[in-house]
């Protein structure tokens, strides 16, 4: 697997010479605690490694608490790109005042019961808040366009030899993924008719060339659809994302998260930012603009993205889960030779009016041509 087709060269490091890093508007950022210093080091290293020894963009790392002297020091010593160490607001952060906590608990245990991951861990339903509508609004990020989401304890398997910030600029996209997955649909039954009930009401934000079959999907797990009423469940892993910034600070994704946040779906279920974020770009992007990584190898927890090139060891060409095999099923990136994405998901109903798209369905099965 090459690199990306592209519009104009690929920037390279030989390109850019002392002018390091390219582009003064792009960086990685983390969201870790102090006792995760051995899981960023670690991931650290397999970036600066494949890429960023290369083009030396910043590390912006976020905390709801303040960090040590020694996570600043022991970060700091793998790169030679600048860090920076940013404290998450309060008002961000905690729990809002709207959340009853007797109802929170209540639904807490619930999930537990269902055997929900995460159902119960206060700190987990935080983040995934503050991921979904607050990480864009730091004063750490008002001078970045575009960001690259580092996680503790991940993989990379492939040289990068090309300036990725570079290419989504140069080619009009908007978010860049190497994992697809099925969500539970435990975690979000609410999720998927609070986002019909949103654009029923602000139809202007759709976009004429959006994913909608990819979204409602009934038949690659027709049950998870229908837990979720309506929703795949299939969403882009955002372990790893690298996005525009400006997607999530356009009106059409802010309005959209301030009436999921006003329904407390993040405490009283267990959305994640995965979900949220996939949502919004299936239906406010065009598809277009979506871009799936082919070329860079990366594993988090058992599942991979591992293309066939020799720039990349370690990891199993084209197998998804290879140390647990049983688990492919949950991949939801390929339909077609086992290496293409599901163009087929990524659809425009065609005809009608905008609410004809709420009330139509639109199977992966059946594929027609973009008009």
């Amino acid at each position: 697997m090459g690199e990306p087709f592209t519009m104009t060269a690929l920037l390279r490091a030989d390109d850019v010479g002392n002018r390091k890093p390219s582009r003064n508007d792009s960086a990685f950022i983390a969201l870790v605690r102090n006792e995760e210093l051995g899981g960023i080091v670690y991931s650290m290293r397999q970036v600066e490694q494949s890429f960023n020894s290369k083009f030396q963009y910043p590390w912006i790392f976020f905390n709801n608490d303040p960090f040590t002297d020694e996570f600043k020091r022991r970060t700091a010593s793998e790169t030679q790109a600048a860090c920076f160490y940013e404290q998450i607001p309060k008002e961000h952060w905690d729990v809002p005042d709207s959340v009853d906590r007797d109802t929170m608990a209540r639904r807490m245990a619930e999930m537990l019961s269902q055997g929900v991951k995460h159902a119960s861990d206060l700190s987990y339903h935080q983040m995934c808040r503050w991921y979904s509508g607050f990480f864009y609004k730091h004063p750490a990020l008002d001078n970045i366009r575009y960001y690259w989401r580092v996680e503790p304890w991940i993989q990379f398997f492939c040289a990068v030899e090309y300036d990725v910030f570079q290419y989504m600029s140069d080619n009009n996209k908007v978010y860049g993924f190497t994992i697809n997955i099925y969500d539970d649909p435990l975690t979000l039954p609410s999720l998927w008719p609070q986002t019909l009930d949103f654009i029923a009401k602000n139809p202007q934000h759709l976009s004429h060339q959006m994913a909608w079959g990819w979204l409602t999907d009934s038949t690659g797990r027709p049950e998870h659809n229908a837990r979720a009423n309506g929703y795949s469940t299939c969403h882009f892993w955002s372990n790893f994302e690298i996005g525009d910034l400006e997607f999530w600070r356009h009106p059409a994704y802010e309005s959209y998260f301030q009436a999921l946040d006003r329904t407390n779906g993040f405490f009283y279920e267990r959305w994640g930012d995965a979900p949220v974020h996939s949502i919004a770009l299936g239906l406010f992007a065009n598809v277009s603009s979506i871009h799936w990584f082919r070329d860079i190898g990366y594993r988090h927890t058992v599942y991979t993205n591992c293309p066939a090139s020799d720039r990349c060891q370690g990891c199993q060409a084209n197998k998804f889960a290879p140390v647990a095999f049983w688990l492919n099923g949950e991949d939801c990136r390929v339909c077609i030779s086992g290496l293409t994405l599901q163009e087929n998901h990524f659809l425009t109903p065609p005809g009608g009016t905008m609410i004809d798209y709420l009330r139509s369905s639109w199977p992966c099965s059946e594929s027609v041509s973009d008009p």
